[in-house]
């Protein structure tokens, strides 16, 4: 009995003993509901622009804008929620990102003139920043050893909205127009409000603001919905285990090993995101914060590249298009049917991620994944045949979105559990940036027939993106999450 009352546990422990079982398949169900509908409110994008662009006479500028401004609202979103999920819950986080992606999405097939839609897929950019939140939400309840797997599992969600908006694209778009399709668009987020109040929060947050007894609460849930008992003993904060094992051992953080005068800093509850940002740039973490910066702004710049240069060079036309006849094209079933068939290279590319991300590493894993993106678009520089174009573009898709998705695993297992939202939100920031400059630099090439300096600049920033990842400081497979920060003297 008094080995027993002795004895403790921490999360991890708990997570090991329960398995991914129906408890995890349900968080892993509403999480990807709200990946699905961010992927939908995306890739939309990709189809609402011309329509507009035609019903309301606009400039190319002006089409461009509809893109660029939801990525200008993701990067204020990212940050902010990040802040409010680390401060006040990984629940509170994603209830006020399902709230405003859900109302200003529905409004948005409401707007009157340019003006207003603009405005509202701004909040649409708010709202959807607050994607990474679900994601540290789901990472921390799925057990070390499978999280890698899982993560992928969770990532193949956005492909299911790709595919199921370029679907519904096809068949309301020629139909209802695009109003209906911004509309239909936004049912997923409100599939998050109803379900909202079943939701439980990260135990893993609950344990690093000291609510040690609603933390056992949802792991005992999980327990019981798993059929699995937990550890025996008490349940505590890994930063307390970890100052024991400091004193006995080498470190095991995903941080570089402590120095014996390093301290352990604790978040505080009310701090401001000033602080967090302080601790991402801290001598421990500064040197993987700059280089993820740099990793998703060039999955993103390329991601999204390679999506909307789909419409632009997968069309059987190697000369450029007059912008007359582009408008007219972008009404006709064979954009949406590109869109669609291109789609699908998410999923050998979700595949392909699931198979070597647990096996070889995050970062092997991601390197490989951009340099064969770079191999498989190389020959567009020469020659822009259709059956080229569409084999080139469907590999450099599978190969970004694999990158994409694990660059996504890998962000969240680098940081303390104190600033892991506020860490990917940053990063996600970053990586809109490359959004908001996608479609106005890189596209606008190509609509001023310069399709190979795009194809190149789109090469540079992929190969520029794989030697940062090579040059992350450390492979984080297999570890266990880190609940601390350890910062020098």
């Amino acid at each position: 009995m008094e080995e027993d009352q002795s004895a403790t546990y921490s999360v991890d422990d708990a997570l090991l003993s329960s398995g991914f079982g129906r408890f995890q398949i349900l968080i892993l169900s509403y999480a990807g509901v709200g990946l699905i509908a961010e992927a939908m409110e995306m890739m939309l994008l990709s189809f609402v622009g011309p329509s507009v662009q035609l019903e309301w006479k606009l400039s190319a500028h002006q089409e461009s804008m509809i893109t660029s401004i939801v990525f200008v609202g993701m990067l204020i979103g990212a940050y902010s929620w990040g802040v409010v999920s680390d401060n006040y819950g990984r629940r509170r986080g994603f209830l006020f990102t399902a709230i405003v992606t859900s109302g200003a999405g529905f409004l948005s097939a409401f707007a009157p003139n340019y003006v207003s839609l603009i405005s509202l897929r701004f909040l649409v950019g708010v709202g959807l920043g607050g994607g990474p939140v679900l994601g540290s939400w789901f990472l921390e309840f799925v057990p070390a050893p499978t999280r890698g797997t899982w993560m992928v599992v969770f990532s193949a969600f956005w492909t299911v909205g790709t595919i199921f908006e370029a679907s519904l694209a096809w068949t309301v778009m020629p139909k209802f127009g695009w109003r209906w399709l911004l509309a239909l668009s936004s049912v997923p987020s409100f599939v998050l409000l109803l379900f909202y109040v079943i939701t439980p929060e990260s135990p893993r947050f609950l344990c690093m603001k000291g609510r040690i007894a609603e933390a056992m609460d949802v792991l005992e849930k999980m327990a019981r919905l798993n059929n699995v008992q937990l550890p025996s003993g008490n349940l505590v904060s890994d930063k307390n285990i970890e100052l024991d094992e400091l004193s006995t051992s080498e470190s095991t953080t995903l941080l570089a090993d402590a120095e014996e005068n390093d301290t352990i800093v604790e978040e505080k509850g009310s701090s401001l995101g000033g602080l967090s940002i302080a601790k991402l740039l801290s001598p421990k973490l500064i040197r993987a914060t700059l280089l993820l910066w740099m990793a998703f702004f060039g999955n993103a710049f390329s991601y999204y590249g390679i999506v909307l240069l789909t419409s632009e060079l997968s069309n059987g036309n190697r000369i450029c298009a007059k912008e007359e006849v582009e408008s007219i094209r972008s009404n006709d079933a064979s954009l949406y049917k590109n869109v669609f068939i291109s789609s699908f290279a998410e999923i050998p590319g979700s595949i392909l991620s699931a198979m070597i991300v647990d096996r070889i590493g995050r970062k092997l894993s991601m390197a490989s994944m951009l340099f064969t993106s770079c191999v498989f678009l190389f020959p567009l520089v020469f020659s822009r045949t259709d059956m080229l174009t569409r084999i080139s573009l469907f590999g450099a898709r599978l190969c970004i979105s694999a990158s994409f998705t694990i660059v996504y695993i890998y962000a969240p297992e680098i940081y303390p559990t104190s600033v892991r939202t506020t860490g990917i939100g940053v990063a996600s920031s970053v990586g809109r940036i490359g959004g908001i400059l996608c479609p106005l630099v890189a596209v606008a090439l190509v609509h001023s027939c310069q399709q190979t300096t795009a194809i190149l600049l789109f090469e540079l920033v992929i190969f520029l993106s794989g030697l940062a990842v090579s040059f992350f400081p450390f492979e984080t497979k297999g570890r266990r999450l880190n609940d601390t920060e350890v910062v020098m003297n």
